[in-house]
């Protein structure tokens, strides 16, 4: 059974038909949109401040999603896919965003829609990643713009994809 507890009286809130593994953890003031997925070992700690996501997001294994005590809550819209051992902290992710791989991203970051964060990129603290953008390496700089058919064949593609292969083991 996955840790889902309350914390200082607010429990987290997850639709019927999200997918949660049986090690990952949700606690506190967590509210979860439709159609998500949080997988393996992922934690999503809502405890000192609130954690928002939008419909079709997945938290995939190992990633932690937490907040800043007091100043900056974690929110993430829509069609979002939290890579393998990512790390997002106090920051706001919008809709059909890719974070890669053992990524982080810092308190106060703005990661606009149709953007990648590359695997291992660390976001510094208040950087805003463009809209329609790659943002890559340490500290996570702009490396090249997005096309149409990377959004499809990649973010959306994903996102969809974590959909599927969570009703394998619903």
């Amino acid at each position: 059974m996955p840790i889902i507890k309350p914390v200082n009286g607010k429990s987290p809130q997850i639709p019927e038909d999200c997918y949660v593994a049986e090690n990952a953890t949700i606690v506190g003031d967590v509210q979860m949109g439709e159609q998500c997925s949080i997988w393996f070992n992922a934690v999503l700690r809502g405890d000192v401040h609130y954690i928002k996501m939008g419909n079709k997001v997945n938290v995939q294994d190992g990633a932690v999603v937490h907040c800043t005590y007091q100043k900056y809550p974690t929110t993430i819209g829509n069609n979002v896919s939290i890579g393998h051992n990512a790390i997002v902290h106090g920051c706001t992710v919008k809709d059909n965003v890719l974070i890669g791989m053992g990524s982080i991203v810092m308190d106060n970051c703005i990661v606009e829609s149709n953007s990648i964060v590359a695997a291992g990129a660390v976001v510094t603290q208040n950087t805003i990643v463009e809209s329609g953008s790659i943002y890559a390496g340490v500290p996570a700089k702009k490396v090249k713009d997005i096309s149409k058919e990377l959004i499809n064949g990649e973010i959306n593609r994903i996102a969809e994809n974590y959909v599927k292969y969570s009703s394998w083991f619903k």
